[in-house]
């Protein structure tokens, strides 16, 4: 049986085809003001990758803030259901989801079979998130790709006490004319990163082994922080955007 997931995202989404379980094409596509047009985008890459047309797919299933957007899917699921099957199906002795996405973070408990037994979900805050890591990069005048391994650079501790990123971005600015070195400050939004985002998992509890899915994955200063305040190795998908949707496809695969 073919099924395929589409994971529509704040900024990005994402689509997986499976075939009988395995991967057959994979697309992520920014998503613009036209999110239905952006999931149109992402499944034409995939058809044209698989060698497939739409009459091959047996059933799609959304996911995601945008879902409802997904006018070809036959039915959806909560980001949380799509996270727990996708990284369960690439790590089955996963026991921890972590998702850190654009918009919101998510730590999820799950048993050996992929169901979920326990969730928290990020306060409304974006210095929680992978938006926060974006705004700071243009504070720094970085490329946003150049933000995780300049932090990796630093040698020096900085605290930043933010619950927002007005307020982040104002303590950014005081330390850059205090001529901050920006590895240093670059750790310091890390570091923020990560302390909440341990915050919220741990309302649900740490068990190996962790996985870490989302575009933040791909940070490599938010996985060592992160790594230092859980106490624990992360396992890391090849494709850690694309989790979700791979999840989507499994469910529709029934």
């Amino acid at each position: 049986m073919i099924s395929a997931g589409v994971d529509l995202g704040a900024e990005t989404v994402k689509m997986v085809v499976l075939r009988d379980g395995q991967v057959l094409g994979s697309s992520v596509v920014r998503a613009g003001l036209d999110r239905r047009a952006s999931a149109e985008e992402a499944l034409e890459i995939v058809l044209k990758q698989s060698g497939l047309s739409r009459g091959d797919i047996k059933h799609i299933t959304a996911t995601g803030i945008g879902r409802k957007e997904a006018g070809f899917a036959q039915d959806s699921v909560t980001e949380i259901a799509a996270d727990a099957r996708g990284a369960a199906y690439l790590f089955p002795s996963v026991k921890t989801v972590i998702d850190v996405g654009a918009e919101e973070a998510r730590g999820i408990r799950v048993d050996g079979t992929g169901k979920v037994v326990d969730f928290a979900k990020n306060e409304k805050c974006a210095a929680g998130v992978g938006s926060f890591v974006e705004s700071m990069a243009r504070a720094l005048e970085l490329k946003l790709e150049d933000m995780g391994p300049i932090s990796l650079k630093s040698q020096k501790e900085i605290p930043m006490n933010v619950t927002c990123v007005v307020f982040a971005e104002s303590e950014v600015v005081s330390l850059i004319h205090a001529r901050t070195p920006k590895e240093d400050i670059a750790r310091a939004i890390h570091e923020a990163i990560a302390t909440r985002t341990t915050s919220m998992v741990r309302r649900v509890g740490i068990e190996k082994e962790v996985v870490l899915i989302g575009g933040v994955a791909r940070n490599p200063g938010v996985v060592e922080r992160l790594r230092k305040h859980l106490g624990v190795d992360i396992l890391l998908p090849e494709n850690p955007q694309t989790v979700g949707a791979l999840g989507a496809a499994l469910i529709a695969r029934g």
